[in-house]
């Protein structure tokens, strides 16, 4: 089992929870293991359209090149997830790092994941070197404004 994954100091972190249904669960009992990567990919797309402008989602995509999964914790039926993720405070040319970890009810982990997501222009679809500015917007805390 490698280390547990969590966020940077002061580094922002997008989160949300999932409630699987009753066709997410396999023939164990419990959610099934694919489940996890696909709510890791809904995670990295949430946090993608919350965090960069209109024009920037239209101009640019992202294709997944690599996961990397790690189980330790059944999710029961009824029982609710709370996923988070964070990125890599470094794109690697057009490469770009990823973290996602879900958590049960009790805050125990029950699956984390390793992305490596590379970027491309949706014109033509060829990668291209993620701009430091679209970095800063995955990094930097999301301001919050007073009442």
């Amino acid at each position: 089992m490698s280390r547990l994954f969590e966020p940077p100091e002061g580094q922002q972190v997008f989160r949300r929870d999932f409630a699987p249904g009753p066709a997410d669960i396999d023939a164990n009992g419990h959610v099934n293991n694919v489940v996890y990567l696909s709510w890791a990919q809904d995670l990295a797309i949430s946090h993608w359209a919350a965090r960069q402008p209109d024009e920037d989602q239209a101009r640019w995509a992202w294709i997944c090149l690599r996961h990397e999964v790690d189980y330790r914790r059944a999710l029961l039926p009824g029982e609710t997830a709370s996923g988070r993720t964070w990125v890599a405070r470094e794109a690697e040319g057009p490469r770009f790092d990823r973290y996602v970890r879900i958590d049960g009810p009790d805050g125990a982990m029950c699956a984390q994941v390793r992305t490596t997501w590379c970027l491309i222009e949706r014109e033509g679809g060829r990668p291209r070197r993620v701009p430091p500015e679209m970095v800063a917007r995955f990094i930097d805390p999301v301001p919050t404004t007073a009442d």
